[in-house]
C-alpha cells in the first residue's frame, strides 16, 4: 500500500493535475468513474509499472520472512539402567540445578553385588595379611630341609673318605645307603625351595592381581549402585514429569520426562529467506523482528551468519537414485539473527513466532566505490524508498497481534 501511494504520488497525481488545470477536465464532467482509465491511462500505466517495479527491488534487496524462531535444546530425562521407581524428588515444571537427583530406582540388587565385591576385597586383604606367616613357615622348611642334607652330606663324606682310603672301618654298603639318603635330602631341600619361591609368587604377584581384579568388581558394582540415583545434567526446568513410586522405567522405551536447560534458545533467532535472497542476505546485515509473544514491539537484529547450504538438499545413502523432482519445498536459505543491543530479546520465549525483515545498505559503496552517477541515484533511490518500506513492515508488526485476533475469531 505505501509503495502504491508513493508511485502515485509521482505518475496518477501529476496527471490529474494537468488533466484538471492544463486541460481543464474536472471529476463529475469530463473524467467520471467510466472514464477514468481513458482520461489517466499513462499515470495509471506508469503507476502500476512503477509500484512494480518498486515492490519487486525492495523485496529483493530488503527481504522479509515469516519463518523466524528460536530453536531451544530439550534433554530426555532416562536413567541408565532399567528399573522400578524407589523414590521421587521433584515435580514437573520444577527448576532444577546441575547435580540435583531427580528420582531413584529400586538399589537391591546393585547394593548386594556391592557388598560381594567388597566382601572379595576384604577376603584378599586378608590372604595378603596372613601371607607372611605362610612366607615364614616356608623358609622354616627349607632351612630345616638344609640342614638335614648338612649332616647327611657330613656323614657320607667322612665314610667315603675312609673307603676311598681302604680303612676297614668304612663299608660300602654304608657309603651307598648315606649317598641315597643324600640324594634324597637333597630333593627335600629343591622342593623346599620350590615351596618358598611359589610362595612369594603368590603374595607378590597373584593376590596383588586378585586384589586389584577385587577392587575393579566392587568399583564396577558401586558405578552401577549410582546409576540408579538420577540426577540433572545441565540446569533448567523439569517438563511432562509424571513418574509416581512404583513406575518402571526403561532407557528405551519409556523416559521420566524433559528437562529445557535454562539458557537454550535465549541467545539468538534463526530465520529461513527465500531463495531469491541468497545473492543478499549477508552477514552483518541489519534486520527487525517482531513476535506475537512480544506484542506492539519490533527488536533490532544483526545478521550474524548466513548457513551456506539449503536444507532441502540434504540426503541419505540408500538404495535408490535421488531424484531432484522430489524436492516438493524449495528450501530456504538460514540465516542467524542476534538482538543489536544487549538484553533485545531477553523477554521473548524461545520458539517465538516472528516475522523479519533485513535491510541492504549501500551507503558505504556510494561514499568508497567509483561508479556512475545513475547507478549512485539508483542505490540512493533504493535506500531511500527501503525506509518507507521499514516504516510499512513497522506498521505490520505492530499491527500483527491485533490481525491474528481478528482474524481467528477473538
Amino acid at each position: 500500500m505505501l509503495e502504491t501511494l508513493f508511485c502515485a504520488m509521482f505518475t496518477i497525481l501529476p496527471d490529474y493535475l494537468f488533466r484538471r488545470y492544463g486541460q481543464g477536465k474536472r471529476i463529475g464532467h469530463e473524467i467520471t468513474f467510466f472514464s477514468v482509465w481513458y482520461e489517466l491511462r499513462w499515470g495509471l500505466t506508469t503507476c502500476f509499472i512503477a509500484t512494480t517495479t518498486l515492490i519487486t527491488l525492495l523485496f529483493y534487496y530488503h527481504p522479509s520472512t515469516n519463518a523466524v524462531t528460536s530453536y531451544f535444546r530439550t534433554v530426555t530425562i532416562l536413567p541408565e539402567t532399567g528399573g522400578r521407581v524407589a523414590e521421587v524428588y521433584v515435580v514437573s515444571h520444577e527448576e532444577v540445578q546441575a547435580g540435583d537427583p531427580l528420582f531413584k530406582l529400586d538399589s537391591s540388587s546393585q547394593e548386594a553385588a556391592v557388598a560381594t565385591a567388597q566382601s572379595r576385597v576384604d577376603e584378599v586383604n586378608a590372604a595378603l595379611d596372613v601371607s607372611g606367616s605362610d612366607i615364614a613357615a616356608a623358609k622354616a622348611t627349607l632351612e630345616q630341609a638344609q640342614a638335614a642334607y648338612d649332616l647327611v652330606e657330613s656323614d657320607y663324606l667322612r665314610n667315603k673318605k675312609l673307603l676311598d682310603e681302604g680303612s676297614p672301618a668304612a663299608n660300602p654298603s654304608e657309603v651307598d645307603r648315606q649317598f641315597n639318603r643324600l640324594k634324597e635330602r637333597e630333593g627335600q631341600v629343591h622342593a623346599a625351595e620350590a615351596n618358598l619361591e611359589s610362595v612369594q609368587q603368590n603374595v607378590e604377584v597373584l593376590l596383588p592381581a586378585q586384589r586389584a581384579s577385587a577392587i575393579a568388581s566392587l568399583e564396577q558394582a558401586q558405578t552401577e549402585l549410582e546409576k540408579t540415583l538420577v540426577v540433572a545434567g545441565i540446569s533448567g526446568r523439569v517438563e511432562q514429569f509424571a513418574l509416581q513410586v512404583g513406575d518402571y522405567l526403561n532407557p528405551i522405551l519409556r523416559p521420566a520426562g524433559i528437562l529445557v536447560p535454562t539458557e537454550s534458545g535465549h541467545l539468538m533467532f534463526q530465520a529461513g529467506f527465500n531463495q531469491l535472497a541468497a545473492q543478499v542476505v549477508k552477514p552483518g546485515m541489519i534486520a527487525e523482528i517482531g513476535c506475537l509473544s512480544k506484542p506492539f514491539t519490533v527488536v533490532p537484529m544483526v545478521i550474524v551468519s548466513v548457513q551456506d547450504v539449503i536444507a532441502s538438499g540434504q540426503f541419505r545413502p540408500s538404495d535408490q537414485l535421488r531424484d531432484p523432482q522430489d524436492n516438493v519445498r524449495p528450501g530456504s536459505i538460514s540465516a542467524v539473527l542476534e538482538p543489536l543491543y544487549a538484553g533485545g530479546i531477553d523477554r521473548l520465549p524461545p520458539g517465538s513466532n516472528c516475522i523479519a525483515n533485513a535491510y541492504t545498505s549501500n551507503h558505504e559503496r556510494i561514499e568508497h566505490e567509483e561508479m556512475g552517477t545513475a547507478k549512485k541515484i539508483g542505490l540512493h533511490v533504493i535506500d531511500t524508498i527501503g525506509v518507507v518500506h521499514a516504516a510499512g513492515l513497522r506498521m505490520r508488526m505492530l499491527l500483527l497481534p491485533v490481525t491474528t485476533l481478528v482474524f481467528s475469531g477473538h
